[in-house]
């Protein structure tokens, strides 16, 4: 079972999926995730946080919602990716500070790029 938090018009839901072994394709869930440290080739931003938030998918940086030094809440926006056409939020894993945007309006981005951390 994996848990995701999905913001739809701006109605934030908590979802849970089970995970079925099916062979099909499957898309990428848009999450933001505190995880693991960066790959090595994935250069971290001196000011970064412990807490990661990384692209689900692949995409382009529609618009940064926050600044370094702002204060999140669980669930808040912290900038929306435009993936497929549509605009899609990432949300703050949990309550923190900004630590670090670590990319720019109008950049591409791979699934699982940081895209900004938190403390």
């Amino acid at each position: 079972m994996k848990n995701y938090t999905i913001t739809v018009n701006g109605n934030v839901y908590d979802v849970t999926v089970e995970e079925t072994g099916s062979t099909g394709a499957a898309s990428a869930p848009v999450r933001a995730a505190a995880s693991a440290p960066a790959p090595a080739a994935a250069p971290a931003s001196s000011a970064a946080g412990s807490v990661r938030i990384e692209a689900g998918a692949a995409g382009k940086v529609f618009k940064l919602e926050k600044k370094v030094g702002d204060a999140v809440k669980k669930g808040d926006t912290v900038l929306i990716l435009e993936i497929m056409k549509m605009e899609t939020p990432v949300v703050a894993p949990q309550d923190g500070t900004v630590a670090s945007i670590d990319v720019a309006v109008g950049d591409a981005v791979e699934s699982g790029a940081l895209l900004a951390s938190l403390n």
